[in-house]
């Protein structure tokens, strides 16, 4: 048996990545800051519940240690994420933008998944077929982040599509210092959820379908890779 966690996973695409991988018999942790709603959504799915925020470095500790003494880890998707304009209802301008702001994004969407991952590394080396599936985004590609006939040339803000850049360099720099575990990054692709106001254009289910396919890539699966549905995405 499969054992995952998931961040941010109590809705979204971290909560269907959750079902499709419970679906093909996973054990799955929901990770969530809010216990109430991490609890209903772990029940609902049939998963296991893990108090995770992962801006906190005393909750990742937490986490860590309820999983370890739960037995095992074989994959880890870092899936939470923020995006600026759930703070201010709009895509903010880089002239909106401050130091501040940034690093509220980087917060989570950075550190947050460094936190967890370093936390987590001693535990996944112990088994057999380790995975980490870092969740990116099309913006986070410069190659189409800078095409003006690229669909996602047209996003405005520095925090998110930076954030997701680094994220990028980050899967590549574990990849080749741990070539043991199968370590990824993955564009969902434009999905309609909270994270956007619910502009996507797919469905969460079409959204997830990639991170469940990386999370279930065996030990000669790829590394240091960037993919989405469609195949490759450019750096």
């Amino acid at each position: 048996m499969t054992t995952t966690l998931i961040t941010g996973s109590n809705k979204g695409l971290g909560r269907e990545t959750a079902r499709q991988l419970i679906a093909a018999g996973h054990t799955v942790y929901i990770g969530a800051r809010d216990e109430a709603r991490g609890r209903a959504a772990a029940e609902e799915l049939g998963a296991l519940f893990v108090q995770l925020d992962v801006t906190e470095d005393d909750s990742v500790v937490a986490a860590y240690a309820q999983i370890e003494a739960d037995g095992r880890l074989d994959v880890l998707v870092n899936n939470a994420g923020i995006e600026p304009r759930l703070a201010c209802n709009a895509i903010p301008t880089p002239a909106a933008e401050t130091a501040d702001s940034v690093r509220v994004t980087f917060e989570t969407n950075v550190f947050g998944l460094v936190r967890v991952t370093h936390a987590f590394l001693p535990l996944l080396q112990k088994s057999a077929a380790p995975v980490i599936v870092n969740v990116s985004s099309g913006l986070g590609s410069l190659a189409d982040l800078s095409n003006p006939d690229s669909y996602t040339h047209f996003y405005p803000a520095l925090g998110y599509p930076v954030s997701k850049t680094a994220v990028n360099a980050i899967t590549i720099q574990y990849a080749k210092a741990f070539p043991g575990i199968r370590i990824n990054a993955v564009d969902p692709g434009y999905t309609n959820t909270d994270l956007n106001g619910r502009t996507g254009t797919q469905t969460v289910e079409e959204g997830a379908a990639i991170i469940v396919a990386m999370a279930q890539i065996g030990p000669d699966g790829p590394t240091g890779t960037f993919v989405s549905s469609h195949g490759p995405v450019a750096w």
